[in-house]
């Protein structure tokens, strides 16, 4: 077997946020452009990519099979290149004549014959391969450029394929292609760490998968590999998709195609027009477009989905939720992505619905993610995982408990502007899930001051249903925050508690007297209400003053103080939120609710416009 070609094209690292050779990609869909719209020259050029992709798969098994001839092997049998899942490219669709043709006036039709003949000899591409490149329309000339450029490429070979390169030229170019159409953020590729995560902690090993919105169906490639790294049987899940976005549907099938993977694809809109309006699926994964506003909710207002409460016209979040909620089988779990905004949002009814479903005993675990981590958008993401039934055989018995993990810490940047999971970060999150979650195999669960907590629907009730996550794990204190013990002196100190509440006492040594109150045997107090970091401290050089100290602050008076002195940043903390951490967060929070109020405001001038108010 031949050694595998290095990318030269490449250059420097190969991840998800970046390849090294998208700005190249990019300047050949550029170059192509001229005037052509921006929605409909995609198309062109990700059909160009996908037909270099399975070239390249089918020229590196075409080379393996040359040097095996004297032992028999025929490289123009289709059957060889099938049995390996790889399409049989017919002479006249090879790249290479492609390339030889780039620079002739015909060379749109040799394209669309190409495509054709794919497609007539590899039954599962039917109807899947764009096949107007002769269109007057579509400059040969560009065209040509276009293919000389692709053809440096490489994105189908065997080293290419383990990267999932095509679907991370799709993710780069999906951001440049909406940021091209005027619409950022509202259709993107779910990088792959994510759907990593998602997948490893719902486990889909066995029954039926569907995604609503399945984009390049990335989901469900993740979810085969899974099965296929712990020893599964890849036959044992069934796959249900559907995707509105014409485009994307047909990156999906192809996806899908050049894996082996069989599925039920189907196009159209989930909320208008559901093509599996009976399916009751074992696990749903997906990633929905994020505060979507014109998904015609108002034709929707009595749909029976709406079980909890009906979604706001005006964004589609929470038509999300419930529609996969209805999808799901009476044991069946789902994990999404969602805007931060879902998890503390009370308006136009969605912070009902968020309570309805806490209520109903649904919600099992809430992740709040690291921020940089998509392409496309900054909106703050978060993890949503429901589950119908939390008393089954396979787990314990989880009723009225949710687990809040928060990740904002975790991750490597992967360059100046993204960044991504780490496998052990994956590997991290989705273990302490599982155990708190229990079944075969899984290690004792504790709460993780600062990542993870195990709460009670009273707690969250306290917390009047919102879902953050830091709202509940509280802040990880280091042993270096703490002020080390010395002969002499003594500490009063405040411990900031879950509900907004504080405990006043003092000791002699902080990082002891703190670690006895994590374990609940610090007080009756910080027993029953979480701590979560050391507000506050102050020294003094005997017992007697510090118990005077702390009778002081015990007071009314004294609680006043030490609120105004926390509130104003004039308190010794430890372990309190960072404060670029905290303006990050406020930022961000900042940026979500001014975007909200201009969709608001976009919302009442189409309104007063339709009364016949205004211009």
């Amino acid at each position: 077997m031949p050694k595998l070609k290095k990318n030269k094209a490449a250059g420097g690292s190969n991840t998800a946020a970046n390849l090294g050779f998208e700005a190249e990609l990019w300047k050949t869909a550029d170059a192509l452009r001229g005037s052509m719209d921006a929605a409909e020259y995609k198309h062109v050029v990700l059909g160009l990519i996908f037909l270099k992709y399975i070239s390249d798969a089918f020229e590196e098994q075409h080379a393996r099979l040359e040097a095996e001839r004297a032992q028999g092997a025929d490289p123009e049998d289709p059957d060889e290149y099938r049995a390996q899942n790889i399409f049989w490219v017919p002479k006249e669709a090879r790249w290479s004549k492609l390339k030889t043709n780039a620079v002739q006036p015909t060379i749109g039709r040799l394209v669309d014959d190409a495509m054709e003949a794919v497609e007539r000899d590899n039954p599962s591409l039917k109807g899947v391969l764009l096949k107007n490149y002769a269109r007057p329309a579509l400059d040969k000339q560009r065209l040509g450029q276009l293919i000389n450029l692709v053809t440096n490429i490489r994105v189908g070979d065997e080293e290419s394929r383990s990267k999932d390169i095509l679907g991370r030229v799709y993710e780069y170019f999906l951001s440049q292609f909406a940021s091209a159409e005027g619409k950022k953020g509202g259709e993107f590729y779910t990088p792959r760490c994510i759907v990593r995560l998602l997948v490893e902690m719902i486990e889909p090993f066995k029954g039926r998968v569907y995604d609503p919105c399945c984009g390049s169906s990335g989901m469900f490639v993740q979810s085969e590999e899974f099965i296929a790294a712990h020893g599964g049987r890849i036959g044992d899940i069934s796959i249900y998709g559907q995707e509105s976005n014409y485009t994307t549907w047909r990156l999906a099938r192809m996806n899908l195609a050049i894996r082996g993977i069989d599925g039920q694809i189907a196009h159209g809109d989930s909320f208008h027009n559901d093509r599996f309006p009976d399916l009751k699926a074992d696990f749903i994964l997906a990633n929905p477009p994020f505060n979507v506003s014109d998904w015609r909710g108002e034709l929707l207002r009595e749909d029976k989905r709406w079980k909890y409460g009906t979604p706001p016209t005006g964004n589609a979040n929470f038509a999300w939720v419930q529609h996969m909620i209805f999808h799901l089988a009476p044991t069946g779990i789902t994990g999404f992505v969602l805007a931060n905004g879902s998890m503390s949002s009370n308006q136009s009814g969605e912070g009902e619905i968020r309570k309805n479903i806490i209520e109903a005993d649904l919600l099992d675990c809430m992740v709040a993610l690291p921020g940089q981590l998509f392409y496309s958008t900054q909106i703050p993401a978060c993890l949503w995982f429901i589950t119908r039934d939390k008393k089954n055989s396979r787990f314990r018995n989880r009723r009225g408990e949710v687990l809040f993990i928060d990740t904002r810490k975790l991750g490597a940047m992967v360059d100046r502007t993204h960044r991504e999971l780490t496998e052990e970060d994956i590997h991290r999150i989705a273990s302490t899930y599982h155990a708190w979650r229990g079944g075969k195999d899984t290690s004792k669960y504790e709460d993780v001051s600062g990542f993870c907590k195990s709460a009670s629907l009273e707690e969250i009730r306290k917390h009047s249903h919102v879902l953050t996550p830091g709202r509940y794990v509280g802040v990880e204190v280091q042993e270096e925050d703490l002020p080390a013990p010395r002969p002499g002196v003594f500490f009063v100190y405040a411990i900031a508690c879950e509900g907004e509440s504080y405990y006043i006492g003092h000791t002699d040594n902080i990082p002891r007297r703190w670690q006895e109150h994590l374990s609940g045997k610090g007080a009756k107090w910080t027993k029953t209400h979480k701590p979560r970091y050391i507000a506050h401290y102050e020294e003094f050089n005997s017992r007697k003053e510090a118990i005077d100290r702390e009778q002081k602050l015990k007071t009314t008076a004294g609680r006043r103080w030490l609120k105004k002195a926390i509130a104003t940043g004039r308190a010794r903390q430890a372990g309190a939120e960072p404060f670029d951490e905290k303006m990050r967060r406020l930022t961000a929070q900042l940026t979500e609710q001014m975007t909200e109020s201009r969709r608001l405001d976009e919302t009442i001038c189409k309104n007063l416009h339709e009364l016949g108010f205004g211009k």
